[in-house]
Order: C-alpha cells, then sequence, then structure tokens
C-alpha cells in the first residue's frame, strides 16, 4: 500500500463473542487486523457508483488483515471472547468528522449480511440500531478536483473538459489568489483528491524586469511551493503546467528526462517549480509549449493582423508546434483517469514542426490574405531592437512518446488549427 500513510492506531477491546459494530463509512481509508480472537468482517460500498451497495464478507484472525478505503462501510462482530479488533487510519479522527459519515443499519434487508450471530442476540448499540436502511443511505461523494487559473485559457478548456462534473471545483484568481496565503486555508483539504493548477505568470517579456521577476516567481515558484506542501500533507495528486522554456533549444527533439536549461527568467521559475512539484508523491508536470486556446494568442494575433491589411514579420527559426487549450485539458485528464504512473509528461499536439512565420502564412491564408504578406526574419534580428526582451528557444518540439505510451493520443495540430481559424470566422 505505497499510498496508505497511517497517522493514527485503534484498538477495540471486546469481552464478549457477539459484540457488533457497524455500519460506518468513514471519510478516510483503513487498515483493520486482529490482534486477539476472531471477527466476522462486513463491508458495505456507500460511496457514489455503481458499485454502492455491493457486499464483501470475510473472518478474520490475526493471520489476516483488509484494507478498507473511504466511503466502504465497515461492520465487525466478535466471534470469540476477548477479541481485539485494531485498525489504521490516515487521518485523526475528531469530533467535526462524524458529521461526513455515511451509516447503514446492520440489519438491511437489502445487502442482507449473513451475520453468524443472530443480531437479536448480539451486543449492537442502540445507535447502531437506528441507522437507516440502504434506501435511505446518501451515498458518500467523491473527493473533488480543484482547479486553479480557471480563467485562463487552459482553465477555460479545463472547465470544457469536466463539464458537469460536480466533483470539479474552478477558482479564479478572484476566489483564489496564488500569492495569497490567506487562500488556501479557507478550504478542508481532505474533502480534496486532486489539484491542477492552470495558473501561472506568463509574460515571458515582463519577467525579465525588476518587478516582473518578483512577480514570476512569486506565482510559478512560492505559489507552487505552497500547493506541493498541501498535497504532501494531505496525500493530494497535484498537477503543475510547464513550459518549453525550460530549455535552452539546443536540442532538436525534447525528451522528459533531459536536464533543464532555462534562458531567461520564465523558463527559470518554471523549472523551479518543476524542482517543487517533484517532490510531491503523486505529481503530474504537464509540459507543453505554443499554446492556442480562448484568449490572448499568437493565431488570434495573426488573424487580426490579417483582418487589418497588415503585413508583419514573422520569426522563422523557432521550431515547435502549436498546443491547442482542449487537448492539453484532454491529455490532463488522461492522466488523472488512467492514473497514469506519476512522473512528467510533454503534452502538445502532434504534427510536423513549424516556425513561427510558417504558422502565420497558414492563418493569412485561413483569412483569405496572401501568405507572401509575412515577411521571415530571424530571432536574433527581431530582438534586436529589443533589449529587455526574454531569450527563446530555437527549438519547442517536445518528445510525445511517454504521453502516447499511456494510450493518449495526441491530434495534430494542422486539423486544430484549421478548425481553430474556421471558429473565429464563425
Amino acid at each position: 500500500l505505497p499510498d496508505f500513510g497511517p497517522v493514527q492506531n485503534n484498538i477495540s477491546f471486546n469481552q464478549k463473542a457477539g459484540t457488533t459494530r457497524g455500519i460506518h463509512a468513514e471519510p478516510w481509508d483503513k487498515y483493520v487486523s486482529v490482534a486477539t480472537g476472531r471477527i466476522f468482517g462486513a463491508w458495505v460500498d456507500l460511496r457514489e457508483g455503481t458499485s454502492f451497495g455491493s457486499v464483501f464478507t470475510a473472518e478474520l484472525d490475526p493471520s489476516k488483515a483488509i484494507f478498507i478505503p473511504r466511503g466502504v462501510g465497515n461492520a465487525f462482530q466478535t466471534l470469540e471472547d476477548g477479541t481485539a479488533y485494531t485498525y489504521l487510519v490516515n487521518d485523526h479522527w475528531s469530533a467535526d468528522a462524524q458529521s461526513k459519515y455515511t451509516f447503514l443499519n446492520l440489519a438491511d434487508e437489502t445487502v442482507a449480511i449473513p451475520w453468524p450471530i443472530p443480531l437479536e442476540r448480539a451486543e449492537v448499540s442502540d445507535k447502531d440500531r437506528a441507522h437507516p436502511r440502504l434506501a435511505d443511505v446518501v451515498p458518500m461523494a467523491a473527493r473533488k478536483t480543484l482547479v486553479l487559473g480557471s480563467d485562463g485559457q487552459l482553465g477555460k478548456a479545463l472547465r470544457k473538459a469536466y463539464d458537469g462534473d460536480a466533483s470539479v471545483e474552478f477558482a479564479t484568481r478572484a476566489t483564489f489568489d496564488l500569492t495569497d496565503p490567506a487562500s488556501y486555508g479557507g478550504r478542508n483539504w481532505r474533502d480534496y483528491s486532486t489539484i491542477i493548477n492552470a495558473a501561472a505568470f506568463t509574460a515571458v517579456d515582463r519577467a525579465e524586469t525588476s518587478e516582473g521577476r518578483r512577480a514570476a516567481w512569486a506565482v510559478n515558484v512560492t505559489a507552487v511551493a505552497r500547493l506541493a506542501r498541501l498535497s504532501v500533507e494531505f496525500g493530494l495528486t497535484l498537477v503543475n503546467v510547464s513550459s518549453d522554456y525550460v530549455f535552452d533549444g539546443s536540442v532538436e527533439l525534447h525528451r522528459e528526462d533531459e536536464p533543464v536549461s532555462p534562458l531567461g527568467v520564465y523558463g527559470q521559475t518554471k523549472a523551479a517549480g518543476d524542482a517543487v512539484v517533484s517532490v510531491v508523491p503523486r505529481h503530474y508536470i504537464v509540459r507543453t509549449s505554443w499554446v492556442v486556446g480562448d484568449g490572448n494568442n499568437f493565431v488570434r494575433t495573426m488573424a487580426r493582423l490579417a483582418e487589418n491589411g497588415i503585413k508583419p514579420s514573422v520569426v522563422d527559426d523557432q521550431i515547435g508546434r502549436l498546443s491547442f487549450a482542449e487537448d492539453i485539458a484532454a491529455g490532463i485528464r488522461h492522466l488523472i483517469d488512467s492514473r497514469a504512473p506519476y512522473g512528467v509528461y510533454n503534452v502538445t499536439n502532434d504534427g510536423d514542426g513549424r516556425s513561427w512565420a510558417d504558422i502565420a502564412c497558414e492563418v493569412f491564408d485561413a483569412k483569405g490574405r496572401n501568405a507572401e504578406d509575412v515577411s521571415r526574419t530571424t530571432t536574433a534580428d527581431y530582438f534586436a531592437d529589443k533589449p529587455e526582451s526574454a531569450p527563446r528557444p530555437l527549438s519547442s518540439m517536445l518528445d510525445l512518446s511517454r504521453i502516447r505510451e499511456t494510450g493518449y493520443v495526441p491530434s495534430r495540430w494542422e486539423r486544430r488549427l484549421n478548425s481553430y481559424v474556421r471558429g473565429m470566422l464563425s
């Protein structure tokens, strides 16, 4: 049980055979065993889902133990005098936590547990006799997922990806400011399983200024460190979005295990954030590039220039693939839902590598403009009169082999670009 971290050991001493307790579904995991004696154990799935009401029974003696997931109702009946029933839990008991229990009556006719000692002859507490029948039980809800930065391009795509899923909450900067320590204290983190951090400081040029540098480190590193501490403390899965800017672009195709080599401040903060997240036992670092979604981005800028009759000069020596936000969101959901091995994953669209100038030509053509209206230049020439601009990696191509191995098939960016521009036209 690599994910089970017990914090409390409980022992129930029972003098007489026939002592019967349950059925209690608790908001934490349990590891049940018997120190002395013997019990008949019964477990009923009281979680939301198709397995609700499923029953498993077994006799336990000191040679056996059983793991009980959160939300599965637990009950036992002692079969011998002097039975010591013991269980480990991965959260501390509290009176407040009892309000989150789900109960089921020991005598429920639907689950029909075959108690070895009939309940009328057993020792049962008045509280346990008063628990509801299965038809009246409200299933224990699944732990929630919190999406941060839900008003950005990726955040909006995640809203669509999880549309209709009541277990997913969305927070914008207005409702959860990553840089404000008070934001982290307003939630019961025991109710959550996953944090998806789609928020980031992404103004790469402003990050090179003194004010921007502080802001970039505050959002991309300090805030991420707070999320990492929360995730470790409460056993959460942390999904953090990284960038091609953690590399210097000297390698044609970047693998997940390539040592980071950021050129500018923005890339440095994303690399530092990656290092912080990597210590969280359950983490996904999703590395992407050239993001296009619902918001300001390169494709929209080129479309606007095309509409206004402008002939732009666009760099032709930076090579990469577009990453459409809906596909990044789909990749993130795939990793979580498929329970892929934790770690770093490159998630972009598939397709051939192209320059920014190539993509600009595609947009101009789709908008009915002559692609030759886009002039090509080098990165060095384009930024020659912009000394405060951030250095850019010349190769942003990310190797997609690892995400493919999980069963995820990235869409080609060329098809996505065509539909994206058509959507803008409509």
